[in-house]
C-alpha cells in the first residue's frame, strides 16, 4: 500500500497550487468545489446492478477501441478522468499505476482510463504517469452521458483556467468544455456494475484500498 493516500497527496498538492497560484484564483476554485459538493450526486447516474453501455472509444493512436471489446469479459476497474490538463487526474492515475495496477494484475482484473480528452491528449496522460494500462478517449463524453456522470467546469473557473494559460474545450474531441466527474466503476465479467464511486468535488479520489475491497467482493 502507498506511503501516503490520494488524499493525503493532494492536500500536499493543494498546499503548493494555492501559493502558486494566489488567492483570487483560489477562491475561484473553492468556490467551485464547495458548489459541487452542495449540488451532490447527479441524478440519474448508473448504479450498481445497471449494465455498462456500449461505446466506441479511441485509442491514443487514435485506433476505434469498442468498449465491449475493451473489457473482454474481464473484472475491469473503469476510471474516468477530466483530461491530462487536470493535475489531480495526473496524481491519481500514477497513484493507481504505482500501487492499484500490480494489485488487479494478481487478481486477474484490468485497469482502464477513459476521458474526454483528444488521443493526443491520452498519449500525455500516460507520458505523465507513465502508465501502463489502457488509456483511452471517449468522444463527446458518448460513454460518460450513457452513465449519466458528465459535467462542465463553471464560468468563473473556466475563467481562472484561461488566466492560467489553457482552456478545457481545446483539450476535448468536441471542442466542449463537458468532463466526466472523477468516477470508478467496477464492471463484473458480465458487463454488470458491482461497484461504483462518484466524486463530485473534482479533488477528491477513490482510494486504492476501496477499489481493492470491491474486487475482493466480486472474486467472493
Amino acid at each position: 500500500m502507498p506511503e501516503q493516500t490520494i488524499a493525503q497527496q493532494v492536500d500536499t498538492f493543494n498546499e503548493g497550487f494555492a501559493a502558486q497560484i494566489g488567492p483570487e484564483l483560489s477562491s475561484v476554485f473553492d468556490d467551485e468545489q464547495a458548489a459541487l459538493r452542495s449540488a451532490g450526486r447527479p441524478a440519474g447516474a448508473a448504479g450498481v446492478g445497471d449494465t455498462v453501455p456500449q461505446a466506441d472509444l479511441l485509442t491514443p493512436s487514435g485506433t476505434g477501441a469498442p468498449l465491449g471489446t475493451v473489457l473482454d469479459g474481464r473484472v475491469s476497474v473503469v476510471v474516468f478522468y477530466r483530461g491530462a490538463w487536470c493535475p489531480y487526474c495526473n496524481l491519481t492515475l500514477r497513484t493507481y499505476q504505482q500501487e492499484l495496477l500490480p494489485e488487479l494484475e494478481s487478481r486477474g482484473a484490468q485497469l482502464i482510463a477513459v476521458s474526454p480528452q483528444t488521443p493526443e491528449g491520452s498519449e500525455r496522460a500516460v507520458a505523465n504517469g507513465e502508465l501502463a494500462f489502457p488509456v483511452l478517449s471517449d468522444p463527446g463524453n458518448g460513454l460518460a452521458a450513457a452513465l449519466g456522470i458528465v459535467t462542465a467546469p463553471s464560468p468563473e473557473a473556466r475563467e481562472a483556467h484561461a488566466q492560467l494559460g489553457f482552456d478545457v474545450a481545446d483539450s476535448n474531441t468536441d471542442a466542449t468544455a463537458a468532463v466526466p466527474f472523477p468516477s470508478v466503476f467496477v464492471i463484473d465479467e458480465a458487463g454488470v456494475i458491482r461497484f461504483v464511486d462518484i466524486q463530485v468535488d473534482y479533488t477528491a479520489r477513490t482510494e486504492v484500498a476501496t477499489i481493492l475491497d470491491a474486487v475482493e467482493a466480486i472474486r467472493g
